[in-house]
């Protein structure tokens, strides 16, 4: 064991699967189908959020008015991380945690923004007077169109008393994956004890939807599994709403405090590259993390086309006979908390010493208990990750 090896003690999850682990847990083994809404969105379809009683987490004084869903999804995701670590209300360790969240800009607000065109439309040609007569008049003086990315940290920091040094990473998948890589590498080199690490997406508002569609990004028509959507319509991604927060933590910390360990989590290797140099990036990847003795796979990916396909011929290449969970198809994809989600199910599947169950047909069954996972995370345009997830005793 290294010197400073980094463990994951605590996992709060909110996807459409549920709330809390053993809801999504069961959801991963059970065999039962995704939660799904084809209509709402239609021809985009969406996995949404559960039905969440926030008080259970949040204050319902001004606390929850303020937020949009994707801050309450983060911050109720994170006090579920906290409870389940053993820290939540314990000021002298919340007071000493670093927090480190990857967001994006927020939800933007479509009343104003229709407002906006709907004025456009009608003949206003002084458009620059126009933005700037809403901006001051219809919107509360903190926010712009969207929220500050850093918001969500504020929320955190505020509801549960985080009040260690603060860090919030822009950038869809890759913020996420940049978080991660930070606390592990800064829990590692003994630059922090304790970490909260985590992020969230709201899948159910037009805007989101809007960006990846822009790109033909967005799967349309009748729900498919992962490795079915090249033989469908559109993109590929199916967006999904959630939130996940992990505590990773020093071990001899968590030992000295009587934590519970889910699993030891491993260097993370991240690339931000363009798509010309994907192959080879993933080969370095792979490498560099060591996954070809991991037992199984749990993949990030988006379900985007292009991407899926190249996640799919790494594995064909040098993971033939290890089986592959695409959680996307229970979960949707979630944006900045894709990669935190991965992570959490292989700890999970660590802990309780069960794989997770195949997702689809294309999946192959699995074995005994898994001893390592390896977690591959393509981001939807750009950004790739890896990391080795193990039992506490292998932890590197």
């Amino acid at each position: 064991m290294v010197a400073h090896s980094a463990v994951i003690t605590g996992i709060g999850i909110v996807t459409a699967m549920g709330v809390g682990l053993e809801a999504n847990w069961q959801a991963l083994t059970d065999g039962s189908a995704p939660v799904v809404d084809a209509d709402r969105f239609a021809p985009y379809p969406v996995h949404p959020a559960p039905e969440i009683d926030w008080s259970e987490q949040i204050p319902k004084r001004g606390d929850q008015r303020q937020m949009e869903a994707w801050q309450r999804l983060g911050t109720y995701a994170a006090g579920l991380a906290l409870d389940d670590a053993g820290i939540k209300g314990d000021e002298a360790l919340t007071g000493t945690m670093d927090m480190i969240v990857a967001a994006a800009g927020g939800e933007r607000d479509v009343a104003v923004d229709a407002m906006i065109l709907a004025e456009a439309a009608a003949g206003r040609n002084d458009i620059g007077v126009l933005i700037n007569e809403k901006l001051t008049t219809e919107l509360r003086p903190t926010l712009f169109l969207a929220q500050l990315s850093n918001l969500l940290a504020g929320n955190i920091s505020i509801v549960h008393k985080v009040t260690g040094s603060s860090r919030t990473f822009m950038g869809e998948e890759g913020a996420a994956m940049s978080a991660v890589q930070t606390a592990v590498a800064r829990i590692r080199a003994g630059q922090s004890t304790h970490a909260l690490v985590g992020a969230a997406f709201n899948a159910e508002h037009p805007d989101m939807l809007l960006g990846y569609e822009m790109n033909r990004h967005l799967a349309r028509g009748p729900w498919k599994p992962v490795a079915e959507r090249a033989s469908g319509e559109g993109g590929g991604l199916v967006a999904g709403s959630g939130g996940v927060f992990l505590v990773i933590e020093e071990a001899r910390h968590a030992a000295a405090r009587g934590a519970a360990v889910h699993a030891a989590i491993g260097p993370v290797t991240v690339d931000a590259g363009d798509a010309d140099g994907t192959p080879s990036r993933l080969e370095r990847l792979a490498n560099e993390t060591g996954l070809d003795d991991a037992d199984m796979i749990v993949s990030a990916n988006s379900g985007a086309l292009a991407r899926n396909a190249a996640e799919a011929a790494l594995a064909a290449a040098r993971w033939p006979e290890r089986p592959v969970r695409a959680i996307a198809n229970k979960t949707g994809h979630l944006r900045e908390a894709q990669f935190p989600l991965a992570i959490a199910v292989a700890a999970l599947s660590i802990a309780k010493g069960r794989p997770v169950a195949p997702l689809e047909a294309a999946e192959a069954s699995a074995g005994g208990p898994p001893g390592t996972i390896g977690v591959v995370a393509l981001g939807h345009q750009v950004a790739e990750a890896m990391v080795r997830i193990s039992t506490p005793e292998q932890a590197r």
